[in-house]
């Protein structure tokens, strides 16, 4: 009997042996800021925080790269971007062109039973994350935009925010045009 707890023992050490060595073989190349590479440890507690977002970010990449549904998204994905795209493909989502007065087609992805009040925050989120990822710093104030511009979808000013987009008529990947509000001017002059 004791010979037979020696060689657990003993094969639970060449066991744990392995897997150590497993461990240290499972080492990473990072490129630092001067672009020279070096090997990280991704399992020793002595990565430093720089090295492991690089790590995480890396992986990220990996995995939407590879991903048929996910590949479109930029590398600096939020969540939301992600929960956006995926009911986009489960039909839970709808896309829509917003053309700017410049000719600019943002695509913009919404829910199904969005408002057009969502629909102008999906706007600015996107215009958000497009000047951050463009290092862009730019205040842009949308209580001037909404009070001079309203969204059109075929000839027809979305003036009610409450109102579903749906209600308008607009359906997935429908163009959505800016239009300059006319100024009322008073009656009876």
């Amino acid at each position: 009997m004791n010979l037979d707890s020696n060689v657990g023992t003993h094969e639970t050490r060449l066991i744990e042996e392995e897997s150590q060595k497993t461990i240290h073989d499972d080492t990473c190349k990072l490129e630092d800021e001067d672009g020279e590479e070096e090997e990280v440890d991704p399992f020793s507690k002595e990565v430093s925080h720089q090295d492991a977002m690089r790590l995480i970010k890396e992986g990220i990449e990996e995995a939407i790269g590879d991903d048929p549904l996910l590949c479109d998204l930029p590398i600096d994905v939020t969540p939301e971007e992600v929960s956006l795209q995926v009911a986009l493909e489960y039909g839970q989502a709808m896309l829509l062109n917003v053309c700017r007065e410049d000719g600019e087609v943002m695509p913009i992805v919404v829910l199904q039973g969005a408002t057009v009040l969502d629909l102008k925050k999906a706007i600015a989120r996107y215009i958000s994350l497009k000047f951050n990822r463009e290092g862009i710093k730019k205040f842009i104030s949308w209580r001037y935009i909404w009070r001079t511009y309203w969204l059109s979808f075929g000839g027809q000013n979305l003036t009610q925010d409450n109102k579903l987009i749906k209600e308008y008529g607009i359906k997935n990947k429908d163009p959505i045009t800016f239009v300059k509000r006319l100024k009322n001017k008073g009656i009876g002059y």
